[in-house]
């Protein structure tokens, strides 16, 4: 027993392990799934002079004058580091430091197989000391942060505190999800043959994904050119539909600013109110939520993104029984897997090619767009690549660096 949680036993001979067991063997084995290692041979008293002393003094003299040439003199134009607390990792929640040290481990190895970028896990023991000023120490090494399973809210004010380091940030748990339910709306309404601006759609879940997915399809701090907004969004929490009449939200601004940038007709109830006449449902809260007889309730031919992992809100077979016409999950199992390894890698990619100081909106919404127009002809069980097609990561990567050098040519960033 470790955290609440019961570690599997170690399979038998005479019985195939399952994934979970697979998983632990395979950790064991390897102690991990990353490991570093030297780019040039020391064989010798040169090599080791050329490599280390007293030859690395004029590389460390040269970048003591210039900064800059750290990027062509070190590993800091293609390291990204995955920082975390341990206050929310994947479904299990506030383990801590040590727990998350796979999982941050396993986003670092994703980074190298799928982007050529070296990653490495950083995992802070303690939530009370300043996170933001414990980054900003560590980050002359790194070319890129990326956060990770940090809890809401404090994900929030810990992205917007970094922004103005010199070097790309990202909240993957909030803008990578949101660039992927971004995709797979757009290839869905391709499908539909409807348009994303008219969909009345509902969110369940107002954490970190949840509120990011909701400001990102609202083009919020994006003008209409850049992206089409879709004017009828509600977003659920654990008390129903988030309205502005709901005094218990006054002190939590994310949900604030929610409450008046969506809802517009203020409507109040439960989720099942809700999803009443909706368009489509996206899920990023918790199992079984939802039911075969709600999503009747819904719109003809209703889009369901159920993405609780590991259990959704909805099966895609009970779904599809209450009359749903695409349906997607954080799943493997399934078809229309929505997981953010489509997005992050490239995003990243891009970001350190084109030397990007911050991560815009219009770089994520480019991501997305990328994403969508990877899948040539869309289908109801083919609206994203498949999660393991490198040749996403690279289109995404062209799209978003691309994106950068547009905005950095005058316009401001957004």
């Amino acid at each position: 027993m470790l955290g609440g949680f019961i570690i599997p036993a170690i399979p038998s001979l005479s019985m195939p392990p399952t994934l979970y067991e697979e998983a632990l063997l395979l950790h064991e084995e390897h102690r991990g799934k990353i490991e570093v290692r030297g780019k040039v041979p020391v064989r010798n008293r040169h090599d080791l002079s050329v490599a280390y002393t007293p030859g690395v003094a004029e590389v460390a003299r040269r970048i003591a004058g210039d900064p800059d040439l750290a990027y062509r003199y070190t590993l800091k134009a293609n390291t990204v580091c995955v920082v975390t607390d341990g206050s929310a990792v994947l479904g299990l929640g506030d383990v801590g430091a040590y727990a998350a040290i796979p999982v941050m481990e396993g986003k670092a190895l994703l980074f190298r197989d799928f982007a050529g970028i070296d990653a490495f896990p950083i995992c802070f023991a303690s939530k009370d000391g300043d996170l933001v000023a414990q980054i900003k120490n560590i980050a002359p090494v790194f070319g890129g942060i990326n956060l990770e399973d940090i809890s809401a809210p404090r994900c929030f004010a810990i992205e917007a505190a970094l922004q103005d380091i010199g070097i790309p940030v990202m909240h993957d748990d909030q803008h990578g999800t949101a660039v992927i339910v971004l995709a797979a709306l757009i290839n869905a309404c391709r499908v539909q043959k409807k348009s994303m601006a008219d969909l009345k759609i509902v969110i369940s879940g107002a954490g970190a994904a949840g509120t990011a997915i909701a400001r990102l399809l609202k083009c919020v701090g994006v003008s209409d050119q850049i992206c089409i907004p879709v004017y009828d969004i509600i977003v659920c929490d654990r008390l129903g539909i988030i309205h502005r009449g709901r005094r218990d939200i006054l002190s939590i601004p994310h949900k604030y600013l929610i409450a008046h940038e969506t809802n517009h007709e203020n409507r109040i109830g439960t989720l099942a109110d809700a999803l009443v006449g909706a368009d489509a449902f996206i899920g990023v809260s918790a199992p079984g939520l939802v039911t075969p007889a709600m999503i009747r309730s819904m719109a003809k031919n209703p889009i369901v993104f159920a993405m609780a992992n590991p259990v959704p809100e909805i099966l895609p077979e009970e779904a599809k029984a209450g009359g749903a016409m695409i349906v997607g999950t954080g799943r493997s199992d399934y078809h229309n897997q929505i997981n953010n390894v489509l997005a992050f890698p490239g995003i990243f990619r891009g970001a350190l090619d084109a030397r990007a100081e911050r991560i815009t909106d219009k770089m994520k919404i480019a991501a997305a767009h990328a994403i969508a127009e990877y899948v040539k002809h869309p289908t109801k069980e083919y609206i994203l690549p498949s999660v393991i097609d490198r040749g996403v990561t690279r289109a995404v990567a062209v799209a978003v660096a691309e994106a950068w050098k547009r905005s950095a040519e005058g316009e401001k960033y957004i």
